[in-house]
């Protein structure tokens, strides 16, 4: 499973590649908005062996909201919810996209028309306590759009709650996201990698994870020089 994962996304890396060029570094997600948020740790399982995820904490950081195909607006596309948590060399980034929130159902992507929706990372994290996969689900009923413009002067005040789960266990809270004013400009150039910047105590594994690197490595290659 190993080799053919990996096999897979050196494949894709090839068009991945030059999707990249064509769209300055972002073959996936090339529309999005950036904003302020703020990320309210309030503690979650304590004997996962992962501090992170256990231990209280409120820090600034950025949330990118997307469309995964870059389909115009109103049609549904893949939408993506990525948070950076700026910790000290190297950030925390987090690569959320929607699926179901379901035993199974959170291992598939599911296209969406609105931002408020169930977001999970579908790759798993290895850390002591066994796989372990992150959500996101906004709190209570809220219509949230999904194209840049508009999710950008409607998202300032919108609050996900962040859960973890092992395997296809039960979803555990461990942390509220809580959305501010957009970036100016909107979608400044920021690099979000899940697999090399995870959360202390985890690390990136498995199929998706190592489908993932190569795909990685070639938009960053494809990006343009910095001037």
């Amino acid at each position: 499973m190993a080799d053919l994962a990996g096999a897979a996304g050196r494949l894709v890396a090839v068009p991945l590649g030059a999707l990249a060029r064509r769209r300055q570094g972002k073959p996936m997600h090339p529309r999005g908005a950036v904003l302020d948020a703020v990320l309210e740790r309030t503690g979650g399982p304590a004997d996962w062996g992962v501090p992170w995820l256990a231990g209280p904490a409120r820090e600034p950081v950025v949330v990118r909201l997307s469309r995964g195909g870059g389909l115009p607006a109103p049609l549904p596309d893949l939408l993506g919810l990525a948070v950076r948590v700026p910790d000290g060399d190297r950030p925390v980034d987090l690569l959320l996209s929607t699926t179901g929130r379901g035993r199974w159902t959170r291992f598939l992507p599911v296209p969406r028309t609105g931002a408020a929706t169930t977001y999970t990372s579908l790759m798993g994290y290895r850390c002591a306590a066994g796989t372990v996969r992150l959500a996101a689900v906004p709190e209570g009923p809220a219509a949230l759009p999904s194209d840049p413009g508009p999710v950008a002067a409607t998202a300032p005040g919108t609050a996900f709650r962040l859960l973890a789960a092992r395997g296809a266990g039960d979803w555990v809270p461990f942390a509220r996201l809580v959305l501010g004013e957009p970036a100016d400009p909107l979608d400044p150039d920021l690099q979000f990698d899940a697999v090399r910047n995870p959360p202390p105590g985890m690390l990136a594994d498995g199929p998706m994870a190592r489908f993932r690197a190569p795909a990685y490595a070639a938009a960053q290659a494809a990006r343009p020089p910095e001037e």
